[in-house]
């Protein structure tokens, strides 16, 4: 086997972007320092480069660092994420179409859900999230259905084991979202032949004068959505 070697400013680098990720919120260079254990001045350098890089964003007045788009632009030049919404877009758009709704599809990263891709809804009113928006994976429909379906082994215990057993039994989960409780999250796995999630296929469902389609054919048409991405996936 070849010898390992230490690369001392590609360690710094590699934990300082794995905390960030890991991190709903943005950190000072102190906060950065204590949790990689490490002094501030031994990743000032280092901090500095993944900046001017576009790797790290700095907040201007508070000098808070936080993760800019820049691995989710290169992410999406990989080829599985790149398949992925390939297979996604055309049934999305049939989706949306079919019952004036937007629809939005997510991946697991870390301890969140990001969202890589995005269709609106046809009609005049309607609910959207940006793609690239990160959300926590434990708080949001969205996340339910991604650690229900994460294939993990089933570690957890109590109401989040039983949670998580429901949502499998159901094949997907329906409840209000919890920062906009007036939207109802319909949200289903996009499932490979090992019934693990690759992603969650989710509708923000928006209950207006504009929703022609009730809510349980919008259920029926998104099961449908997000078996026919399993099914193009091929996995």
């Amino acid at each position: 086997m070849p010898p390992e070697y230490a690369v001392p400013a590609l360690e710094k680098a590699l934990d300082i972007l794995e905390t960030l990720a890991e991190t709903p919120e943005a950190m000072s260079q102190l906060e950065i320092a204590l949790a990689v254990d490490r002094s501030p001045s031994q990743i000032f350098r280092v901090l500095t480069t993944l900046e001017r890089r576009g790797y790290l964003y700095r907040d201007p007045q508070s000098g808070a660092y936080s993760l800019s788009l820049r691995l989710f632009d290169l992410s999406h030049r990989q080829e599985p994420l790149r398949s992925l919404t390939e297979a996604a877009l055309g049934p999305m758009r049939e989706l949306a179409a079919a019952t004036g709704q937007s629809c939005n599809l997510s991946v697991r990263e870390g301890g969140g859900v990001r969202v890589v891709a995005q269709v609106e809804s046809p009609a005049d009113f309607g609910f959207r999230v940006r793609v690239g928006a990160l959300f926590p994976l434990e708080t949001t429909a969205t996340g339910a259905v991604l650690a229900a379906f994460a294939g993990d082994g089933g570690a957890d215990a109590g109401a989040v084991a039983d949670a998580r057993a429901r949502i499998r039994a159901d094949g997907h989960l329906e409840r209000s979202d919890s920062l906009q409780p007036s939207i109802t999250d319909l949200v289903f796995p996009v499932l490979n032949r090992q019934r693990v999630a690759l992603a969650a296929l989710t509708v923000p469902y928006v209950a207006t004068s504009f929703s022609t389609v009730p809510a349980d054919r919008v259920r029926d048409l998104t099961g449908r959505a997000a078996a026919a991405i399993g099914a193009a996936l091929g996995l």
